[in-house]
């Protein structure tokens, strides 16, 4: 059906006559989907006028009391659920919830949460016919994603959403806000539109928050949600996550960030989950140090233990067993330092021992690196950060691993038995499986991303690989991607050109990428959060595998507590939702007098059109066509 039959179609769940009909005859009348007008029946200028009316009969209909002030009465006898998608009974529940209450969504990673907030946002569009509504996501990427994604979903016209950046003139934002109805945006712009009053935050319905576990501290959600209810609180609020937090306390402060007052949670071993999602095996395979690296660990425990030495003898750092310690415990303990420096220490000395603090703290991340990723990651970091590293470190580690990973015909060096684990299962995962499978890679550091793409490169063409990193960021390190990159290369790979994507953590989270069959995790993650969220790029449409590489010792046991500490979260969060304080004053949207039936309808919904973000785009900085083909072919790297 056409973009503009779309229109029609949809205008006409508004309107007078709905008052005239009963709540279930009134749908059919409104909205059919049996017949597809001829084009020539009507054309824009006609679609305009529907427009006209349609606003005009809503406008007839709103609700003139004071506490719900834009509201359309003769709309809100109903609460669509479209048909047009299979029906999920767990996503029709968690939608109506959502309609009523503040909600946190909590639902793993490709089972919907996209559908549910454009069935709640598609509602709110009816039921406030002058009212806006909002849908915030962390990152440009993700806002492009979701606005293509809604519109599937609830065909509201696109001539109603705007997609806002801050690359877009304030005073354009503005014209923007005042004729648009349906906003897709970074929190970022969202604040500085509500500070600016740019925004009318009085005509604020239904606020989505996407990726919501972000929403701690000062996080721009958080300011967001402050300076809306400080002049409203006449809003519903959504949020969405995979995960809630790491730990109680950060679930506890996303619940009273965002003014949650309803939770709807649900597992992947949840019941009504089963029947839709698909197997996912988790295979953690342990690997030892080995000889080589064994060697290397001892010699930088000895170095380590030397600075270490100052700060023990001084009395400002208990004696450790470096091997089991930790980069945070040492941050703790310089906190305490500052906060009660011992009286026997004069200026001079305290400024000794900061110091101290400061590169064992250095050194002990490099040793987390060493241990995790390998002797190359470990001389790349400290060669970027300390002057003078190399006279250091020139003694400490073999010649080969201090140039480049890729040397033409001479062999791979591996900087961790890890690596050759790692390569060991994406062979084995391709040569068993069909041409079509694609394989995803996290690591956490952006010269392990490149030093795993440099050594299955090797194996080209059966391992067709492209790396992917968050944007770039100042000094020497490997250059990142812009967002307009990242949504190239998820588009390239999603479509076929590469079946190998190694990433950092910007790869987590909501982005599209299709489906994966294979998710190998390079490092282990102490918030369990982040792990869910990478596990959740596999097992969409058919059965997927995750393997988890480990090095024996350390990061063995953070692994096993992390999950460890999942399990505990979602259990607690079950078991009262024990404990957690709920915003006791949700909104209440719909007049007393109202209780809205459900009313299943087919929706149709129009080709998206991406010429408005290819055109915003194309005025944006135009990156070298080199320089983007040097960043998603991993051939040059750092020496």
């Amino acid at each position: 059906m056409s973009g503009s039959s779309n229109q029609r179609t949809l205008f006409q769940t508004w309107g007078s006559s709905l008052g005239s009909l009963n709540p279930t005859d009134a749908p059919k009348a409104r909205h059919p989907t049996t017949e597809t007008p001829e084009p020539s029946l009507y054309d824009d200028n006609e679609d305009d006028d529907l427009m006209v009316v349609a606003v005009n009969e809503a406008e007839e209909n709103l609700q003139h009391d004071n506490d719900f002030p834009g509201f359309d009465s003769s709309s809100a006898t109903v609460w669509i659920y479209p048909t047009n998608y299979p029906i999920r009974e767990y996503q029709l529940n968690i939608s109506k919830a959502a309609l009523f209450q503040n909600t946190l969504v909590c639902l793993p990673t490709g089972l919907g949460k996209t559908f549910i907030a454009a069935v709640v946002m598609y509602n709110f569009y009816r039921w406030y016919p002058t009212g806006k509504i909002v849908f915030m996501a962390p990152t440009k990427p993700l806002v492009a994603q979701q606005i293509e994604a809604c519109y599937n979903v609830m065909g509201i016209p696109q001539g109603h959403m705007a997609e806002l950046t801050g690359s877009t003139a304030a005073h354009r934002r503005q014209e923007v806000w005042r004729s648009k109805r349906l906003f897709f945006l970074t929190p970022q712009v969202m604040m500085n539109d509500l500070s600016r009053n740019t925004c009318p935050a009085l005509q604020v319905k239904c606020v989505v928050i996407d990726e919501a576990h972000k929403a701690l501290g000062n996080h721009a959600y958080c300011q967001v949600i402050r300076q809306l209810s400080s002049q409203t609180l006449q809003f519903r609020v959504l949020a969405l996550s995979a995960t809630p937090g790491g730990d109680t306390k950060s679930v506890q402060s996303v619940i009273s960030n965002l003014l949650i007052s309803h939770i709807e949670l649900r597992s992947e071993e949840s019941p009504d989950i089963l029947a839709h999602s698909h197997q996912r095996s988790v295979e953690k395979m342990v690997v030892p140090l080995g000889e080589a690296l064994a060697a290397q660990q001892a010699r930088y425990l000895q170095v380590l233990e030397k600075f270490m030495s100052r700060l023990v003898h001084n009395r400002v750092m208990a004696h450790k067993d470096l091997q089991s310690f930790s980069k945070y415990q040492l941050i703790l303990a310089r906190d305490q330092f500052r906060k009660n420096p011992p009286t026997h220490l004069k200026g001079p000395q305290q400024g000794m021992l900061e110091g101290d603090f400061a590169l064992c703290i250095s050194l002990y991340h490099g040793y987390e690196l060493l241990m995790q990723m390998g002797l190359r990651s470990l001389f790349f970091y400290v060669q970027g950060i300390m002057d003078g590293s190399r006279g250091l470190f020139n003694r400490f580690l073999p010649q080969s691993y201090k140039t480049s990973p890729t040397g033409g015909d001479e062999p791979f060096i591996y900087g961790h038995p890890k690596l050759q684990k790692l390569e060991a299962v994406v062979l084995q995962h391709f040569r068993l499986l069909e041409a079509t499978t694609r394989v995803m890679i996290f690591s956490s550091f952006r010269d392990s991303v490149q030093e795993i793409a440099a050594m299955l490169n090797r194996h080209s063409p059966l391992i067709r690989v492209m790396t992917f990193m968050g944007q770039a960021s100042a000094g020497k390190g490997v250059k990142g991607f812009t967002q307009k990159e990242q949504l190239e290369v998820v588009n390239r790979f999603r479509q076929g050109g590469f079946n190998t994507l190694v990433s950092t953590c910007v790869g987590e989270e909501g982005l599209d990428i299709g489906e994966v069959d294979l998710i190998v995790c390079f490092d282990a993650q102490k918030n369990p959060t982040r792990l869910v969220q990478r596990m959740g790029r596999t097992g969409r449409q058919r059965q997927g595998r995750i393997v988890v590489i480990l090095a024996e010792g350390r990061e063995e046991r953070t692994y096993n507590q992390s999950q460890s500490n999942k399990r505990n979260l979602l259990k607690s969060i079950v078991d009262n939702k024990r404990g957690f304080h709920m915003y006791p004053n949700s909104p209440r949207m719909l007049p007393d007098c109202i209780t809205p039936t459900l009313h299943k309808m087919h929706i149709t919904s129009g080709q998206f059109d991406h010429r408005g973000s290819s055109r915003r785009s194309s005025r944006g900085r135009r990156s070298n066509a080199q320089d983007r083909t040097s960043l998603i072919h991993p051939q040059n790297f750092s020496e």
